[in-house]
Formats: structure tokens, C-alpha cells, sequence
């Protein structure tokens, strides 16, 4: 099992609880493909480096799982086409 983080920006234009359920939609996307969550990290609403979809702010998250190789791939294939995700990104996380 390798650590994973996957950074979610969520659209600040979306009301709290379809943020709420993008959010469990990016978890149980990483549960049903063989990981296991470890930690949810909300840093809350922050300014985007720069303008995407006409939006200048957006709400992160960061979802620390352990998982075998093959579920970054299919997490990453499903929260792409996901409506309120405005970007995303899975890491692998070095042990050290």
C-alpha cells in the first residue's frame, strides 16, 4: 500500500452542503477502488493563482488515502468529469 494525497478545488459558487457531498463523492471514489482514507484536510476558501471558469476563488481540500497503485488512476478517471471540481490532483506521497 502506497500514501496518496489528492488535492480538490471545489467551486466557491456551489452551496455548502453540494460542497459537503462533492466532497464524500471524492472519498467513497478512492473507498470503492481499494483505498482507505486517512485524513481530510479543509483549508477553507482561498484565491486561485489565476482565473478558471470565470471564478477567482475556490474551496480546498486534501484527502490523505492508502491504496494500492491502481486506484489513483480510477479515482483521478471519475473526479475528472465530477460538475463542482474545478481542478484536481493525485500525488504519491514519498515515505520517509
Amino acid at each position: 500500500m502506497n500514501k496518496y494525497e489528492l488535492a480538490v478545488v471545489v467551486s466557491a459558487k456551489v452551496e455548502d452542503d453540494v460542497r459537503t457531498a462533492t466532497v464524500e463523492k471524492a472519498k467513497d471514489l478512492v473507498t470503492r477502488f481499494g483505498g482507505v482514507v486517512t485524513e481530510v484536510e479543509d483549508w477553507g476558501k482561498k484565491r486561485l493563482a489565476y482565473e478558471i471558469q470565470h471564478m477567482k476563488e475556490g474551496f480546498y481540500y486534501f484527502i490523505q488515502f492508502d491504496a494500492d497503485s491502481t486506484c489513483p488512476a480510477e479515482v483521478e478517471k471519475r473526479i475528472r468529469i465530477m460538475d463542482n471540481v474545478i481542478r484536481y490532483l493525485c500525488i504519491r506521497k514519498d515515505a520517509k
